[in-house]
């Protein structure tokens, strides 16, 4: 056995020559305690995801089951000329009877994602340089995965793959490959790094959102990519638009596409669409008009690359802008009401028709949350509820950052209105307690 296909920690080793799948350990650490061990806990302690040792009484627990200190459990295996002459204390019952082919489908899912993981670091230590055909390809089908489920899944059941990929992509840049190869690698990082930051802006840390962002950004000038450019020039104008600061937004959306208008992907679009939605919230209906034409203009010269062909949030489709288009319009809904709920309904019905992978459940919210202030501003209350119905019914893990702060936006918007209070009161208690329910908290 070599050394690149070990398991991470003694541990994990022990667990795996015992035959044991995750939920038998969980079972037994906890018979042995009577301490509760949760799935998650235990595959961080055999993948050695722990900067510090467990608790005193875990362990205490550990060592009783496996006959070595918790020092030594939580340390890399020992080598394989090493492991032949080491003989577990254990006494398990049956322990044939515990093979992962008896486990079950969850348990078997969990571990083939867990031998996959190793076959990925296999790959990337066997290659001539760190980096290889094989290993890039690989990273790539990972970043797509992630990006092209981004849109249509709860933010918690994505961010441990995300985070991965983004680590195995720095990871293999503190290494030693050729130009061509660190191109495409910084190009992955910059990608994976640009998720982070809407990951990050999803649940609320704009803060953190910027960071991931510009190193995005510093990846996209290292690959030299004009489509990343603009990319990332699109998630920083979106950040900065939902923290309140449209100047900023203005700023970001116009410097990169100043930079980068030989970039025809998809991106460009969403620069210009991204600039008008914030010119409109600082009433310049005239410029940000002139944005949203420059939006429709950019499409018919788009041609897709190598960026665009991840989907998800990495295209700008065309429901994703008559969405923005329809947002821009809600800022004015005061002044022509029936333009912005033509242009929500169009985003909606364009949402429910396209393909799925085009559909995106934050995105239709925001549409319909668009709709929801042209039918106030029109004096339809009903109508505006009957609009909010969906967008009422996502659970709180999918009620991301910008989710939340459209209905308040509707909630201000209704505040505001003056007609039908009756209506309007029950619409305003729903919005409330949407409001006070966000994105659940994310697991550490």
């Amino acid at each position: 056995m070599g050394e690149a296909d070990l398991p991470r920690t003694y541990l994990a080793q022990l667990v795996a020559q015992s035959f044991m799948t995750v939920d038998k350990f969980r079972a037994k650490f906890e018979e042995v305690t009577g301490l509760p061990l949760n799935e998650r806990q235990a595959f961080r302690w055999l993948a050695g995801e722990v900067k510090t040792l467990p608790y005193p009484a875990a362990q205490q627990g550990l060592e009783s089951m496996f006959g070595r200190t918790a020092a030594e459990l939580f340390a890399p295996p020992p080598l394989a000329s090493e492991l032949e002459a080491v003989q577990t204390t254990m006494t398990f019952d049956s322990p044939r009877s515990t093979h992962p082919a008896n486990g079950t489908p969850q348990t078997e899912g969990r571990l083939i994602s867990m031998s996959a993981d190793r076959a990925r670091n296999f790959l990337a230590s066997t290659e001539g340089s760190n980096v290889g055909p094989q290993t890039l390809e690989q990273l790539y089908e990972d970043v797509k995965a992630v990006a092209s489920t981004y849109t249509q899944a709860p933010l918690s059941s994505i961010l441990g793959d995300l985070v991965a990929v983004q680590e195995r992509a720095f990871s293999l840049l503190e290494g030693r490959q050729k130009p061509n190869e660190s191109r495409q690698l910084y190009f992955l990082a910059g990608v994976t790094s640009g998720l982070m930051a809407k990951a990050s802006h999803d649940h609320g840390a704009s803060h953190d959102a910027m960071t991931h962002a510009r190193t995005a950004f510093v990846c996209a000038e290292n690959a030299d990519h004009h489509g990343l450019r603009a990319f990332v020039g699109g998630l920083q104008s979106l950040i900065s638009y939902w923290a309140g600061r449209p100047m900023d937004a203005i700023r970001y959306a116009s410097r990169t596409g100043e930079s980068d208008q030989r970039n025809s992907n998809t991106s460009a679009i969403w620069l210009a669409i991204s600039e008008a939605r914030a010119w409109a919230t600082l009433g310049n209906t005239e410029k940000s008009r002139q944005a949203i034409t420059a939006a429709t203009e950019l499409r018919d010269h788009a041609h897709p690359d190598e960026l665009d062909e991840f989907g998800g949030i990495c295209t700008f489709s065309v429901p994703r802008q008559l969405y923005y288009a329809a947002d821009t319009l809600a800022w004015n809904s005061d002044k022509d009401a029936a333009a912005g709920e033509r242009a929500a309904v169009e985003a909606i019905e364009a949402y429910e028709t396209a393909p799925a992978h085009e559909r995106a459940f934050s995105d239709e919210a925001g549409a319909r949350t668009d709709l929801a202030i042209a039918r106030i501003s029109l004096g339809d209350v009903e109508g505006a509820e009957d609009a909010l119905t969906p967008v009422f019914q996502l659970p709180p893990a999918l009620r991301i950052h910008g989710i939340v702060t459209s209905a308040k936006r509707v909630h201000r918007v209704l505040t505001r209105s003056i007609r039908d209070g009756h209506a309007r009161a029950g619409l305003q208690e729903q919005l409330e307690l949407y409001s006070r329910q966000p994105l659940a908290a994310l697991p550490r």
